[in-house]
């Protein structure tokens, strides 16, 4: 499963689809871009098109007509570059606290991939200084609230462009024309439709559903690592992991989680001392394979529809070339709504791998289904040991259970109805984006009670290989529990083990790479 977005230095825009480690390699880790030369060349023809249309007075939204229902007024081609002003001017109104450098970034890096497939228009001076921010580490300041799915918060975005806005550079948050000026870098004046272009699509819907689909993923795969350290820690039965049970299920994502699990555990003397402890074991560890696999196919799914959308075209209209001429195709490619589904899905399955973590770790806190003492306190009462940190994890779990009513099923019209249905798909990926940290957290707190539970077993130095590890680099920055202390550190430095990749590969270096 290992993925290696930070190794990644730079990518090439042209030569091959993106893959999503690169994407993330640019949006998290600041990876540098190039344009192939097919690229410039495609733009460049696309953009003439455009020229010739407005020259020729072609009747094309967004080109020679206004926005919205504001289709029906037509826009002398000397206004042209007004209009684009105004797009951006008018639409930059989202509010609340800025989005975060990385979203900002994957946007950024979106209208770089759907601009640059050579049927929108954009100019390659527009495109360039786009990815001379990207490069540069300029960030515009965008609010990332009130969007029903575009325009608002990539007009935010686009201000920067031309010299309007704010934007952090060298550290600083400063103007847009400020932050232009500390790279040597120029305003642009945009052309006919090029804000439009910047405005409209699932640029930032698909930007963001990319992250969330690489985290997703580590944070699924964690989960199948916390959960062997907990059937140590209750003492589960590994038989509930026999491959020919899972041969019955057509299901190979839960026959691969019971051989994940199998492998971690493998030689353990902690599993092989209690593989009779109980006849079955309670849901939360013999239903490990089911529920992690379930929601691993989900999460799957989901991650094969935006990958479709990452390497799609979502502007409108569309420019068609066709030899000397071209055609203007209006339709609704801007809409989000496959994505927002699948967001919405993976919300859903985030929340399925946080509600049987929790219950584990419920398990082990409480010293009525543990045999171990209370709240895995070595001396409980006086202390109390891990009590609060299961309040925690059930505080986010239903923080979770609220977020995952669908989002994409919602709609309020907008542009006096022209646009009588909205996808909502930003609101989606907003909430599953902020979900899977929820879930990291959920998933720390059990692996912190885990390797607690495990030592007070007697067991810190007894487990497979791959446990005996994991464990160890829990220890690295949780020590043993035996006097109540701050937790919360712990906690915060645990999660960031699962978000960086730290903890699995403290696994994986010993067992190789584990399935998804």
């Amino acid at each position: 499963m290992t993925t290696h977005a930070q190794e990644i230095k730079s990518i090439v825009l042209g030569d091959h689809p993106i893959s999503i480690e690169e994407f993330v390699a640019v949006a998290r880790f600041d990876a540098q871009i190039e344009f192939s030369a097919e690229y410039e060349d495609r733009v460049k023809k696309s953009r003439a098109l455009v020229e010739k249309f407005l020259d020729e007075n072609r009747l094309i939204y967004g080109v020679t007509t206004g926005f919205g229902n504001n289709v029906t007024e037509v826009i002398a081609p000397a206004d042209a570059t007004v209009l684009q002003r105004n797009i951006i001017l008018s639409h930059a109104v989202s509010v609340g606290e800025p989005l975060s450098r990385e979203i900002v970034r994957a946007i950024q890096l979106m209208l770089l991939i759907g601009l640059g497939q050579g049927v929108s228009g954009t100019s390659i001076e527009t495109l360039s200084l786009i990815r001379e921010l990207l490069n540069n580490g300029i960030t515009p300041y965008a609010p990332g609230e009130g969007s029903v799915g575009y325009l608002s918060v990539e007009a935010h975005m686009a201000l920067v462009l031309l010299g309007e806005g704010r934007a952090w550079a060298g550290g600083e948050l400063v103007s847009g024309q400020a932050a232009l000026e500390k790279f040597g870098l120029h305003p642009v004046e945009l052309g006919a439709k090029e804000g439009l272009t910047l405005t409209s699509g699932t640029h930032s819907v698909t930007g963001i559903s990319v992250l969330l689909a690489y985290d997703a993923i580590r944070a699924a795969v964690v989960a199948d690592a916390a959960a062997s350290i907990s059937l140590e820690a209750l003492k589960g039965t590994i038989s509930a992991f026999d491959p020919r049970l899972h041969a019955l299920k057509k299901h190979s994502e839960q026959a691969a989680v019971a051989r994940n699990v199998i492998r971690i555990l493998g030689g353990s003397e902690i599993i092989e001392k209690y593989r009779n402890y109980r006849v079955q074991d309670t849901y939360s560890l013999r239903g490990i394979p089911q529920v992690h696999g379930g929601a691993k196919r989900a999460i799957k799914n989901a991650v094969a529809v935006i990958e479709d959308e990452l390497h799609s075209v979502s502007d409108n209209p569309v420019i068609i070339p066709s030899g000397d001429d071209g055609d203007a195709i209006m339709g609704a490619n801007f809409d989000s709504t496959f994505v927002g589904i699948q967001a919405d899905t993976v919300m859903t399955a985030l929340t399925v791998l946080g509600k049987i973590s929790e219950r584990r770790t419920d398990r082990m806190v409480n010293s009525a289904f543990s045999e171990l003492p209370a709240f895995l306190s070595p001396e409980p009462g006086l202390n109390n040991g891990y009590m609060i940190p299961q309040y925690t994890a059930a505080a986010l779990l239903m923080e979770m259970k609220s977020a995952s009513l669908p989002a994409s099923i919602d709609s309020v019209p907008t542009s006096a109805n022209q646009e009588d249905t909205v996808s909502n798909a930003y609101l989606a990926v907003t909430k599953a984006y902020r979900g899977v940290k929820k879930l990291r957290y959920i998933l720390a707190i059990e692996l912190m009670c885990a390797t607690q539970a495990v030592d007070l077993l007697k067991g810190s130095e007894l487990g497979s290989e791959g446990s005996i590890s994991l464990r160890r680099a829990v220890r690295k920055v949780v020590p043993p529990v035996t006097v109540d202390r701050f937790f919360g550190d712990e906690i915060e430095f645990l999660e960031q083990g699962i978000f960086d990749g730290s903890l699995i590969e403290s696994v994986e270096s010993v067992v190789g790479d584990l399935e998804f």
